[in-house]
């Protein structure tokens, strides 16, 4: 039987009908809606595995990708409202897991998966997608030991980002009461599922966020915390905005996310990382009692070395006390020499006066009457036979009358009373001594004025009258002397 569309006698420019043909031709649009139709219904709901390539999103925030294997590949596309609420981050070469439903895209004649649900496909391709975004990361430099700050020795107010409701805060609660009680403000945030990743991250930059000296006390130390779980019950602390916020925080951060052997992106972007949430409140402060006793400790070693010197001067001097010699010692040859010095004016004194009564008793047989006599009978004989010339006494007489009278021309010149005549007057005090200032006749209680004919009594008048000036030729009581009584 021949088939009529390939009947080539038949074959003409214009389409014609076919014998026993009674379907109408389908345009385009119609068959790629009936594709559509059919594999929307034979295949409305799959699961797909495959490795991600080409992802992409779009301004809308619509999603564009393919998934592939070894020797296929199809189209994808997630639209905004799904995509929006991905727990991780697509990127090309990510293995994953995507739910959705078949359908074309007549435009270009396509099959494609609108994908409503997009997985890792096993823990495999989590940490394949962990370690591609920790090299992305640390390549920027977040993770640098330079950039990793000191943390406070004793903060005053600690802020704790976690879950207000689990056993991780309290542990830290109870665990910093026990070391050194602290202000603790506490964020609360969701630790795990959609929506935690940006809770932690606004809760960490909400903290650095805070003026200082505001209602609410800016924290010196934040506290980044959760309790353990898997990989994926971790893994908003992977999330790449949580770890540039701790990354970014102006505020010391300490990650304790996890059990001790749990790790984090989030622990490579702290300042420090601590094997669990209670090891995390052990290392924001210290013990208060080693503090006090530190402090103690401190206090007495101060004080040793304070009294230390003290001591040694103590020691020293009475050792150079025992070196000294005694007072005894000193004195004893002083004593001695006195001793000697005695011995030796006794016997002195005795030879002296031994040497006096001996010659006394030679001047007295010296001095006998017969003897005394017979010098003054000698004496008497030089006095007769020497002779006194009268002109040798008349000059020694002139000569001693000169020099009396010239002594008595300087005695008349320097006699304080020979001036009496001339008006003048001299001054005595109440016991007779001479006055000879102002100031002691003030002081005096009573005076005596000597002329030349007498003495007058007066009494000091203490009262001082205004000095003038004397001219020449004024007559008058402002031109004599000061009147001394009253």
């Amino acid at each position: 039987m021949a088939d009529p569309y390939n009947d080539t006698e038949d074959s003409g420019l214009v389409a014609k009908a076919r014998a026993g043909d009674n379907a109408e031709p389908l345009t385009v649009s119609a068959l790629s809606a009936a594709l559509k139709r059919t594999v929307e219904d034979r295949f409305g709901h799959v699961r797909l595995r495959g490795e991600l390539s080409g992802v992409k999103r779009a301004a809308s925030g619509h999603l564009y990708c393919c998934l592939k294997d070894e020797k296929a590949v199809i189209d994808g596309v997630m639209w905004r409202g799904n995509a929006a609420g991905l727990a991780f981050l697509p990127e090309d070469g990510l293995e994953v897991v995507a739910s959705g439903k078949l359908t074309t895209y007549p435009g270009r004649s396509k099959y494609q998966i609108v994908v409503d649900r997009l997985e890792l496909a096993g823990e495999g391709a989590l940490l394949a997608l962990l370690e591609k975004t920790k090299a992305r990361l640390e390549a920027e430099g977040l993770f640098a030991p330079e950039k990793k700050r000191p943390l406070p020795f004793l903060p005053r107010t600690i802020g704790v980002v976690t879950s207000p409701t689990g056993a991780v805060i309290r542990d830290i609660l109870h665990r910093l009461a026990d070391r050194f009680p602290s202000h603790v403000v506490v964020w609360p945030v969701l630790v795990q599922g959609h929506g935690a990743a940006q809770q932690v991250a606004s809760a960490v930059r909400g903290f650095g966020a805070i003026e200082p000296g505001g209602g609410v006390p800016r924290p010196d130390l934040l506290i980044v915390a959760r309790g353990g779980g898997s990989i994926e019950d971790l893994w908003s602390f992977n999330e790449e905005a949580v770890v540039r916020a701790i990354a970014e925080s102006p505020i010391p951060v300490i990650s304790a996310v996890g059990h001790e052997t749990d790790t984090t992106l989030s622990d490579y972007a702290a300042d420090r990382r601590a094997p669990t949430p209670t090891a995390a409140a052990e290392i924001a402060v210290p013990v208060r009692a080693e503090l006090a006793a530190t402090l103690a400790d401190f206090g007495a070693r101060k004080k040793r070395a304070i009294l230390r010197p003290v001591q040694l001067g103590r020691e020293r001097l009475a050792a150079r006390a025992d070196r000294l010699p005694k007072i005894e010692a000193l004195l004893q040859p002083q004593a001695q020499r006195l001793d000697d010095g005695a011995e030796r004016l006794r016997r002195a004194l005795r030879d002296r006066a031994q040497g006096a009564r001996e010659a006394l008793l030679a001047d007295s047989v010296r001095l006998s009457p017969a003897t005394l006599r017979h010098r003054i009978d000698r004496a008497r004989d030089r006095l007769g036979a020497a002779r006194l010339s009268p002109a040798l006494l008349a000059d020694r007489l002139a000569r001693a009358g000169e020099r009396l009278e010239a002594r008595g021309r300087v005695l008349a010149s320097l006699d304080p009373r020979a001036p009496l005549s001339r008006g003048y007057a001299l001054v005595y005090d109440g016991e007779g001594m001479l006055v000879k200032s102002a100031k002691t006749a003030g002081t005096a209680t009573s005076l005596a004025l000597e002329f030349a004919d007498g003495r007058v009594d007066a009494v000091p008048n203490t009262r001082s009258a205004p000095r003038q000036s004397r001219k020449r030729g004024t007559s008058g009581p402002s031109a004599t002397q000061d009147d001394l009584f009253d």
